[in-house]
Order: structure tokens, then C-alpha cells, then sequence
């Protein structure tokens, strides 16, 4: 059975070239011990940022803080020195409601942009310049149309295939190893895209 969902994304393309050289010699995927996104060149991709950076990153942070600083303040007031006798306590409950109501109100805080977030996504302009459709295949190969260039039979006339580039190839030509293929994708610049997403079984 063939599963294939489909997720239609609109992109004002900022870039000519995707996955090519050009693209990749010009900063197009992250360098050796990168820290954070790659830099947006959509819409979307500011929206992603804003979530991550503003959202996503200081409730991390202060969760993690937060937990350390619990794991040290029992490793010195618990430890067998400190405390010979340990409490039998064996429930609280206003810190089994604590511990339940605030990831409830973390999740309600993290939902709303997402879910607005996973709507703008979903906004499609009807005046799209042009569409590219990609198929996910087997292997890291990708298989892409641009179905607005005319369909004859159910396939779209203009389409072609991308394979991965060997390791020798992509050291070759300079280019990272599994994120660069022996084909570009080349999509106009400044105009909007759409992209339809799928993949093969």
C-alpha cells in the first residue's frame, strides 16, 4: 500500500540554486560545530527562528538550570554525611500537583505559536510563480517535477532524479559529503514556490 503524505509549503525562494555548489559554497548548510539555525531566507524560516529562539530555547534553558540546580541541592543536603538519617516520606502532594500543573502550563505556552506556526505553513498563495514537487526515494535519491511546465499521462514532462554524491565525488568538488547531489534543483529567485512534498514507499 502507498502512503504518501503530502505537505504543501509556500516559499518565497530567496535563492536560485538549492543543494548545488553555489549554494552550499555560500553558506547554504551548517558549518563544523554550528550553534543554532541556518540563517532564513523565507517567511516561514523567520517564524521557525522566532519559535526556536525566543520560545523553545529560554524554556530549555530554564528547565535545565532549574533541574541541575535541584541535583545539586540534593547531592549536598541528602548525601549520607550530611543527612544520616533519611526521611521516609513518601508523597507530597502539593509538589505531585506542581510537578503536573506547570509542564501543562509549559506545553499551553509552547502550543499556541506552534499551531499558528503549523498554520502559516499551511497558507498557500494562489498565485504561487511556480511549483516544484519532491519525492522522497529510496537511498537518499530525490525525484523532482515542475508540474506547471505541462503533464502528459499522469507525469510531469519536465523531471529528473538526484543522487546522492559519493564520498570521493563530493570531496572532489568540495562540497559536503550526504548534503550535496551529481544534480541541482534550480528554482527562480525572488518569486514565490510552492513546494509539494512526498515521498515513495
Amino acid at each position: 500500500m502507498k502512503i504518501a503524505n503530502t505537505v504543501k509549503l509556500s516559499l518565497a525562494a530567496a535563492g536560485s540554486v538549492a543543494a548545488s555548489p553555489a549554494a552550499l559554497a555560500a553558506g547554504g548548510y551548517a558549518d563544523n560545530w554550528q550553534m543554532g539555525l541556518l540563517e532564513s531566507a523565507t517567511p516561514v524560516a523567520d517564524q521557525i527562528h522566532f519559535l526556536h529562539n525566543v520560545i523553545l530555547m529560554p524554556i530549555i534553558t530554564a528547565i535545565t538550570l532549574f533541574v541541575l540546580g535541584l541535583l545539586i541541592y540534593v547531592m549536598v543536603k541528602f548525601n549520607a554525611k550530611a543527612n544520616p538519617v533519611p526521611s521516609r516520606t513518601t508523597h507530597n502532594t502539593l509538589v505531585e500537583v506542581l510537578w503536573t500543573v506547570i509542564p501543562i502550563i509549559i506545553l499551553v505556552i509552547i502550543a499556541v505559536p506552534s499551531f499558528r506556526l503549523l498554520y502559516y505553513q499551511r497558507d498557500i498563495p494562489n498565485n504561487a510563480d511556480m511549483t516544484l514537487k519532491v519525492i522522497g526515494q529510496p537511498n537518499w535519491n530525490w525525484t523532482y517535477e515542475y508540474p506547471d511546465l505541462g503533464v502528459t499521462g499522469g507525469t510531469a514532462d519536465v523531471s529528473f532524479t538526484a543522487y546522492l554524491k559519493e564520498k570521493k565525488q563530493a570531496d572532489a568538488d568540495g562540497v559536503p559529503y550526504l548534503l550535496s547531489t551529481d544534480v541541482p534543483v534550480v528554482v527562480p529567485v525572488n518569486k514565490t514556490v510552492k513546494l509539494i512534498v512526498t515521498s515513495d514507499p
